[in-house]
């Protein structure tokens, strides 16, 4: 589990020696914007207005020149007067990108995408989905091939991002007006509005950091395995293709291809198996709700909050105040998530190895490459464990795709997939345990499953019964 859960942990860029590099960023003024967004100094504490500074607002702003105070205040009202959801994702989305726009640390700034590289991007989608006709029942998911830049890539997924985040901050929103005694709520409802905008800003800068960083590390829109851009558009970033295949000692088309084919088969998966992308926002969804707020700490925040000081809310968060609940149901929500992704993920694994194995003379050091990728704690590993609170264990990655290379050996590729016909059907946590015995077991007659989904779907909506009374226990289902 994440230390730092919600994308409450410092952002990468802020200094690592205390108050003392935290004095060397704010001399700046203002320019590192994701270390700082507000460009607020702290009072009497080194902030703009420096040491012992009794004026908050000569602490706050004193040493900025015209335009960076004027966008200082402007980002100042933009937080008190956030009147939406749990996130302020207007600011989430400026953050990300002036992150963006800031280049990698390696110094490498985002770019428009050319004309050359759309076409080799749009041009490798295509033969990878020709390979994976042969690897996998399922047809093509991918309704158009897009070349992102990083900002591009923003834009895309902040409405993903806003779905899986929006649960955790909802908690957060309520927890903020609960703490006060009922009576007194009333006459502190100006203190608690100021506090949710404030906290909807907190939220937005954090996350806005965090997709910022990502997206100049992410190579598609599926590398978390869930479907973070529009749906039937298999998109790769140029610019991250070529920087994940530096130092590989492989061919750029070599790379790019493998990178497409994960990019399709991934597209193949959510665009035929209708039920998965709710299945998985859910399970995202029902592991956050399980989330609690350590009301005595925000109890003392409230109490002792200072408008003059908008920073304090912020260092509160970054404290830890959010813990996933130790009890049976949310040990099994987050089973079922980490099982849910380790599935989609290992499948795309085994589907891809079969593609690229006889084609590709690097499939199998790209596949190693990227599995210490994910098991090394990538960027988007980290990213989603930051946001959500949940580290995938890799383990159940290779586990998975271990059981799906196995399903294909013994049921052939329409067995396999035809696992995906309804969620009661895939493997469980423990079948990844035991592969070998979810694989031999007794299956389901998949000719008469046909049937009863062709009955069910030419009927008045009904849901089909995907077992048979009589066999009820025993089978795939669990």
């Amino acid at each position: 589990m994440s230390d730092t859960p919600f994308g409450f942990g410092l952002p990468p860029e802020e200094p690592e020696d205390g108050d003392e590099g935290k004095k060397k960023d704010q001399q700046g003024g203002g320019e590192e914007g994701p270390a700082n967004p507000f460009g607020f100094g702290r009072p009497g504490a080194g902030g703009f207005g420096g040491p012992g500074a009794d004026n908050p607002l000569a602490a706050m702003f004193g040493s900025l020149n015209p335009t960076d105070l004027g966008a200082a205040f402007q980002q100042l009202g933009q937080m008190l007067s956030y009147e939406g959801g749990p996130v302020n994702w207007d600011m989430a989305k400026q953050i990300a990108r002036q992150t963006v726009s800031q280049g990698t640390p390696d110094g490498v700034k985002d770019e428009s995408v050319g004309g050359a590289e759309r076409s080799a991007v749009q041009d490798a989608v295509r033969l990878a989905d020709l390979w994976l006709d042969d690897a996998t029942s399922l047809p093509s998911g991918a309704a158009s091939a897009v070349a992102w830049s990083r900002a591009e890539w923003v834009e895309a997924t902040l409405p993903a991002w806003q779905e899986l985040v929006d649960p955790v901050a909802e908690r957060v929103g309520a927890a903020m007006g609960d703490v006060l005694p009922e009576e007194m709520q009333a006459m502190a409802g100006p203190l608690i509005g100021m506090m949710r905008s404030m906290g909807g800003a907190m939220f937005g800068t954090q996350i806005g950091q965090a997709v910022g960083v990502l997206a100049g590390e992410v190579v598609g829109s599926t590398d978390i395995g869930l479907p973070l851009g529009p749906a039937g558009k298999a998109a790769l970033l140029p610019a991250n293709v070529e920087a994940f295949g530096k130092d590989l000692g492989v061919p750029q088309e070599e790379v790019r291809l493998y990178l497409a084919l994960r990019e399709a088969a991934h597209q193949r998966l959510f665009a035929h198996v209708p039920w998965l992308r709710s299945h998985l926002f859910g399970a995202v969804d029902g592991y956050a709700r399980g989330i609690k707020v350590d009301t005595a700490k925000l109890e003392d925040v409230v109490g002792q909050f200072d408008p003059q000081n908008p920073e304090q809310l912020q260092d509160a968060l970054q404290q830890g105040m959010f813990q996933p609940e130790d009890t049976p149901e949310q040990k099994a929500a987050l089973a079922r998530l980490e099982t849910a992704l380790a599935l989609v993920e290992g499948w795309v694994d085994a589907v891809v190895h079969a593609a690229a194995k006889p084609r590709l003379s690097s499939a199998d050091a790209l596949r190693e490459t990227l599995r210490r990728r994910r098991a090394t704690g990538g960027p988007a590993e980290q990213t989603f464990a930051t946001l959500i609170g949940l580290e995938l264990r890799p383990r159940r990655l290779r586990d998975a795709s271990r059981l799906w290379a196995s399903l294909t050996d013994a049921r052939g590729v329409d067995g396999r997939d035809a696992l995906w016909a309804h969620p009661d059907m895939l493997p469980t946590a423990t079948d990844l345990d035991d592969p070998d015995g979810f694989v031999h077991r007794e299956q389901l007659d998949f000719s008469e499953l046909d049937k009863m989904l062709g009955e069910a779907a030419g009927g008045a909506g009904e849901k089909p019964n995907l077992k048979k009374d009589d066999e009820a226990e025993g089978d795939d289902a669990e």
